[in-house]
């Protein structure tokens, strides 16, 4: 990958992976990205980003306006989709200064009417029924005798 224009902005996860996906990401080849973008572009799918369309982040900057975020901590809204104040009061700095406690609650609402919800983790594969029981290499226990 050449860099064309450095720091020429900052980019949100879910156009990070329209850019991922414009190269071919998307493909089950990988099309023209490296594994680690492939990797990258595998973990995005799986936070915020990867149920984000354009039209939701453009909406979500523009209903967002009003709270006078900074570019990136509306940045870090739209890539972390927080869900409480706790969450909020970690990406606004100075967040009692800047926003009333109403005015978080009102942004909490923006967040959950514009953006998707996050995707549920997916289950861990179950393990085989050889391993039920058995102990782990090591952690044999001793018996009083």
């Amino acid at each position: 990958m050449k860099v064309k224009n450095a720091n020429a902005g900052l980019l949100t996860n879910f156009e990070t992976m329209d850019l991922f996906k414009s190269r071919g990401a998307d493909k089950a080849t990988g099309g023209m990205l490296s594994a680690s973008e492939m990797k990258v572009y595998d973990y995005l799918e799986k936070t915020p980003a990867g149920q984000q369309t354009r039209e939701n982040i453009t909406r979500f900057f523009k209903a967002t306006e009003q709270y006078k975020l900074t570019k990136a901590e509306q940045l870090q809204a739209s890539n972390l989709r927080p869900a409480s104040a706790v969450e909020v009061h970690l990406i606004v700095e100075d967040c009692d200064e800047r926003l009333a406690s109403d005015a978080v609650d009102q942004f909490l609402e923006k967040i959950e009417e514009i953006l998707p919800p996050i995707p549920e983790p997916e289950e861990p594969a179950a393990e085989d029924d050889a391993g039920e029981g058995a102990q782990p290499e090591g952690t044999e226990m001793e018996a009083d005798v």
